[in-house]
Parts: C-alpha cells; sequence; structure tokens
C-alpha cells in the first residue's frame, strides 16, 4: 500500500534539462527510484555517458526497461530491477532521480538528506516539502526539481588558522542547505556573512583584527574541517600564498 505509483513517462526535454542541471557524467552512478520504462537511465547512459541503476516496484515494468536498455545500446551502463524502494540500498548514488508522489518523497526524505554531502538529487513534478530546491527546472508545462544535499555543519566549531585570529569558536545554525553562522574571539562576537554550504563545501565571511573582510572556503568531512582563506569574490590573485585553516566540531 502507497508504494505501487501510477507510471505515467517523463517528458524528454525535462530528462535532458534535469540531467544536464545535474551535470551528470562519466563518473557518476545515477540511481533512478520508479524507473517505469527505464526512461532516465537510459537517457543518463546514452546521453551523459553515466553508469545507472534502475529500481521499479512493477516487475513488467522493470522487464521492459531492461529490453530497452538493450534496444538502446547501453545495456552495458544500465541495469534496471525489480524492487522496493524503500528497501534496495540506494545510498552508492552520485545522482538520484525520483518521479514519485509528494508523499512518498516525504517518507524518503530522511534517507536522502543521510547521504554522501554533494549527492545531486532530481525530482520530476514533486518538490520536497519545506527543502528548497537549489533549482526550478521548466521544460514546457513541466516542473523538475534540483537539490544538492549538503554536509551537516549546525553545531559549534573550534577552528583555527583564521587570519588575525588564530584560534576562534563559531557556531552555525543549519536549515538544509542555509545556515548562519557566529564567531567569538576574545570575548568579542561577530555575524558571519554570506554563509552558504555547496554539498560538502563551505563558505562564509569574517572580519579580522583590522576589520577588514576575509572569505573563507572549507571542506567539511564529518566533525572536522579544513580549508583556506581565499580571495575576495574569487580573486585568488590578491593573495599569494593560501592560508590554510583547519576546525573540529564541539557538539
Amino acid at each position: 500500500m502507497g508504494k505501487d505509483v501510477m507510471w505515467l513517462p517523463t517528458n524528454d526535454d525535462l530528462v535532458y534539462k534535469l540531467l544536464e542541471a545535474a551535470q551528470v557524467g562519466p563518473n557518476d552512478l545515477l540511481i533512478d527510484l520508479g524507473a517505469g520504462d527505464g526512461k532516465i537511465p537510459i537517457a543518463a547512459a546514452k546521453n551523459f555517458g553515466a553508469q545507472a541503476l534502475g529500481i521499479e516496484y512493477n516487475k513488467e515494468l522493470a522487464s521492459l526497461a531492461g529490453r530497452n536498455a538493450q534496444r538502446a545500446g547501453v545495456a552495458d551502463k544500465v541495469r534496471v530491477i525489480h524492487g522496493d524502494i524503500f528497501k534496495e540500498d540506494f545510498s552508492k548514488a552520485t545522482v538520484l532521480t525520483l518521479y514519485l508522489l509528494e508523499e512518498l518523497n516525504a517518507q524518503l526524505r530522511p534517507s536522502i538528506l543521510a547521504m554522501k554531502p554533494g549527492t545531486r538529487v532530481l525530482s520530476n513534478t514533486f518538490s520536497m516539502a519545506d527543502w528548497e530546491p537549489d533549482q526550478v527546472i521548466r521544460a514546457g508545462r513541466e516542473t523538475g526539481y534540483f537539490w544538492t544535499v549538503p554536509a551537516k555543519v549546525g553545531g559549534t566549531w573550534n577552528i583555527t588558522g583564521l587570519e588575525g585570529m588564530p584560534f576562534v569558536t563559531v557556531k552555525f545554525d543549519q536549515v538544509f542547505q542555509r545556515a548562519a553562522g557566529t564567531l567569538a574571539f576574545q570575548g568579542q562576537q561577530q555575524n558571519l556573512v554570506g554563509v552558504r554550504l555547496e554539498g560538502a563545501q563551505l563558505h562564509f565571511s569574517y572580519l579580522n583584527q583590522d576589520k577588514l573582510l576575509k572569505s573563507v572556503k572549507a571542506q567539511i568531512d564529518g566533525d572536522r574541517l579544513s580549508g583556506e582563506i581565499v580571495g575576495l569574490y574569487g580573486m585568488h590573485d590578491i593573495q599569494q600564498l593560501p592560508v590554510k585553516i583547519e576546525g573540529r566540531r564541539l557538539n
């Protein structure tokens, strides 16, 4: 009950625009939840060179999808299995595609948010409730959505190496890919500027002791981060040597 979704084929133009928006390529493993006739995995393999796996609850459709992959000449790149999307493991996907109902997306959302930061998620027609998409994609009257799974940065961090502030405490508040933060140093506190998450990559700016704005780009790896102070607006030429930073989450 609740898993047998009526199959409707995805519009060809929307398929291409979704895969293009996610920059699908030969290094990707795309997993399609509710694969239907295999259109999306086949397009990912044929047009973008990706490896693809489809999971389809209807046994006859899964068989049809396999035959379609053979006819398209991509049987070496595409596999469609008869399975339950709530039981099969899709955690290894670098790109996840869905054409399900809103309530099914809601049930899957905790598992999707637990996937590796940077995983790209595409959905035809149906959103993820209050998880704001990174991009809304339109093809004629058809609509799709694109998200990137964000790293978890919420909590209090100790960060070393910030220019002019050798040891600081930073607290981040996070709602999906949206985040805000405050920095405390020697009893003084300031709001971070331009905090944003792009998968596992964290960006923010702060004022150093000379009241100069400095920008940070860091990579999140669980409870640790590492990165560097970069030139404002990406202008690396104004900074001769990169200043490395490291951090550890306390809670």
